[in-house]
């Protein structure tokens, strides 16, 4: 159970056990106790909690001792004034600011709340002194201390009144310690009206509402929601306030009516009161317009306008909340690979698909828990009770195909969730859920739960990132050339360009570690036309140097990155221009995955191709319908994966996959590069098969500067 429900309902037995208490010593020391204790909860709950309102909890807290000292000081009877009374008076002007300060939005204090507040103050007041203060002030009978004393009362309770009647007809959402505040304070108000109008009344009764209070007070400090901003406009005027308002303004005419002259200034009272009932109806009107106004814009400005569901800022919004209540979960969802599908469909099938999804994710979470539009293809649910099935749920549910338009697409999601707990911000656990989710994508597995390593990783590879833009411009980089040899005589046909990084510090960092991060934070373009344009200037100066001697072509790989640039072909036609090659002694390796989704990456590989530069589809047989991408792209070369040659040797359907994929290249008159051959059995077999060209560590290593006199060992 929580600290703070404990305390609430230990608190309000207490006050119940005063009230039905007889009158004893015992009687009073409950009473002092339970004070002090409230006291001391509310100092706690601020040390725990640390809100920035923190400097005006402990004016509260201030205010809060000095009413605990009058009631010590009023339980010895003291004679009328006493010090008690000094210790009452004192405790309101800290209580009403602190309460104004507490239950208002942080921002200027000269707001529309101060203003409403002064206008009841005003209204009130009038009432007051007409009718209390001035019979008081002006009886010459009562002593002047006294007559301060008694006057002191019903002012401090026009200034309590004017602060609590706005706290009460705030509009917006409040959270739970605001609702406690709200409810300490109206009770506080109706003891100061009960108090003042009847001062002969129930002190006893009075004296537990008063008891009450303090609890209250004390468990909205001790609420964790204590610490979050007040949400909700509460300088906006709502029909209540209004009707508040109105009230005080015409409580003047009224005062008149009352105790005025009706014959002199009876019309012109009646008239004001017309008056103002007038306005206040005018506004009325004007406010039904700006609130409906206002919800719309309020609205778009909290939802996706494509899927109807929350968007971003609104679920940050709902997760505070919920974290406030107890222990709560995110999902994040990524439909890998769905920028393909605008590219080979149009926008309007994708904004098709991402509708289908939003109304899936809508009619599929459960009650209470909230779906999420993030922006572009990212979604997100809440789940008020965590629960492990959900997730799998929702990976069951999307494995399944969406409807767009007349088009059925199967997209593939890459879940990432995080739990969250009472105190963490809501902007922290999206962000674990999220970098969870990334994980995911990067690693290409349905789901993956946050950790703290999650973070260590992404921050190492932020710091990777760093390095890689001051390597860039220091130079660390070197382009290294891997021969690609004729099987049937070990000459050298082309060489493929590989980068290396040596760090300064890290020294040599493997391109498996580096290249991912350079694909994520947007480098791998600078880097790869860089390393485009020294494989070119090297090959032109081998081509001049060796003549007939060197190699055929170079081969060069392009990231999915660099085919989506817009102009990417022209920036290879223009390091063709500038070292002097002919477009067909290069050769432009790209991957299935890179050219799967069609659009953008296809149009480049095509206008490349018509230009002349030899295309090569690089790691063959892993990707995702390579047979397709053969008809569908123009191929030159196909470059049969490492995975299929390492147990070649062995029986199996390694070597059916090997067999089957040079014929398909024959069949299709292509060239094929067997990758990764090590052994002089791998080599030997794959030319018993018709493979006439291969590279690997057998043939030779990557260097920078290799040597093309000598036929490699075949």
């Amino acid at each position: 159970m929580a600290a703070w429900r404990i305390w609430l309902v230990c608190g309000l037995a207490g006050a119940v056990l005063y009230a039905v208490l007889p009158e004893s010593p015992a009687v009073i020391v409950l009473a002092t106790g339970l004070s002090l204790a409230a006291v001391a909860v509310t100092v706690a709950g601020v040390r725990r909690h640390r809100p920035v309102t923190a400097p005006w909890w402990y004016v509260f807290v201030a205010g809060a001792c000095a009413w605990v000292c009058g009631d010590l000081i009023y339980a010895f009877q003291p004679p009328f004034p006493s010090w008690a009374d000094a210790c009452y008076l004192g405790a309101y002007p800290m209580l009403t600011v602190a309460l104004f300060r507490l239950t208002r939005q942080r921002g200027p204090v000269w707001s529309g709340t101060l203003i409403d507040s002064a206008i009841i103050a005003v209204g009130v007041g009038i009432v007051y002194w007409t009718f209390l203060i001035a019979p008081i002030v002006t009886d010459p009978t009562m002593p002047p201390l006294t007559r301060a004393v008694v006057a002191g009362y019903p002012t401090a309770g026009v200034l309590l009144c004017a602060v609590i009647i706005p706290i009460l007809l705030r509009r917006g959402p409040r959270s739970a310690s605001l609702w406690l505040l709200t409810a300490a304070s109206a009770l506080t108000l109706v003891c100061n009206v009960l108090y003042t109008l009847v001062p002969a009344g129930p002190a006893r009764l009075l004296f537990t509402g008063y008891l009450i209070a303090y609890v209250l007070f004390a468990a909205a400090a001790a609420h964790p929601s204590m610490a979050l901003p007040v949400a909700g406009d509460a300088d906006s005027l709502g029909r209540s306030r209004l009707g508040v308002l109105t009230a005080s303004m015409l409580l003047v005419p009224a005062v008149v009516l009352i105790r005025g002259d009706w014959q002199r200034w009876g019309v012109v009272a009646a008239g004001s009161m017309v008056l103002f009932v007038l306005i206040a109806a005018r506004m009325a009107g004007y406010m039904r317009r700006v609130d409906s106004q206002s919800r719309q814009l309020l609205h778009l400005a909290m939802h996706d306008d494509l899927t109807g569901l929350p968007n971003r800022r609104e679920l940050e919004r709902r997760v505070t909340r919920a974290l406030t209540a107890g222990p709560c979960q995110v999902i994040v969802i990524d439909l890998a690979g769905f920028r393909h599908v605008n590219d080979r469909l149009g926008r309007a099938a994708g904004d098709q698909a991402l509708t289908a999804v939003g109304e899936l994710l809508r009619t599929c979470v459960r009650d209470g828990d909230v779906a999420a539009r993030m922006g572009a293809d990212e979604f997100a649910v809440l789940v008020r009770t965590p629960d492990g099935h959900v997730a799998n749920r929702l990976l069951e549910m999307l494995r399944h195909p969406v409807q767009a338009g007349e088009h059925e697409l199967l997209l593939t999601a890459r879940l990432g969730t995080a739990a969250g707990e009472p105190g963490m911000a809501a902007s922290e656990l999206v962000r674990r859920a999220d970098t969870a989710r990334y994980a995911a994508k990067a690693a290409g597995v349905p789901l993956v739960a946050y950790t703290g390593e999650l973070d260590e990783r992404a921050e190492a590879a932020e710091r990777l990132g760093a390095d890689l833009r001051h390597s860039l411009d220091d130079g660390d980089f070197t382009v290294v050339y891997q021969p690609i040899v004729e099987l049937s005589s070990g000459r050298t046909v082309a060489v493929e360009a590989l980068v290396r990084w040596t760090h300064p510090v890290r020294g040599p960092v493997s391109p498996a570690t580096f290249i991912p991060v350079a694909e994520d934070n947007g480098l791998i373009v600078e880097l790869g036309e860089w390393i485009m344009r020294t494989a070119c200037r090297q090959f032109a100066r081998w081509r001049r140097d060796l003549g007939d001697a060197a190699p055929e072509y170079v081969s060069v790989n392009v990231s999915a990155r660099q085919l989506s640039e817009p102009g990417f072909p022209d920036v290879v036609a223009q390091i063709l221009l500038s070292t002097g090659l002919r477009p067909d002694e290069l050769l432009v390796e790209v991957t299935e995955t890179a050219i799967f989704g069609g659009g953008v990456a296809i149009e480049a590989v095509e206008t490349l191709h018509d230009t002349g530069v030899r295309i090569a589809l690089d790691d063959f047989g892993t990707g995702h319908s390579s047979l397709g991408l053969l008809r569908a792209v123009p191929v030159d070369v196909l470059k049969v994966d490492k995975s299929f040659v390492d147990e070649i040797a062995e029986p199996g359907r390694e070597a059916v996959i090997v067999d089957a994929l040079i014929h398909v290249s024959n069949g299709l008159g292509l060239r094929a590069v067997a990758e990764g051959v090590e052994t002089a059995e791998q080599a030997g077999y794959l030319r018993g098969l018709g493979y006439h060209l291969a590279q690997g560590y057998y043939f030779g290593k990557p260097v920078e500067h290799p040597d093309f006199t000598a036929a490699a060992r075949v």
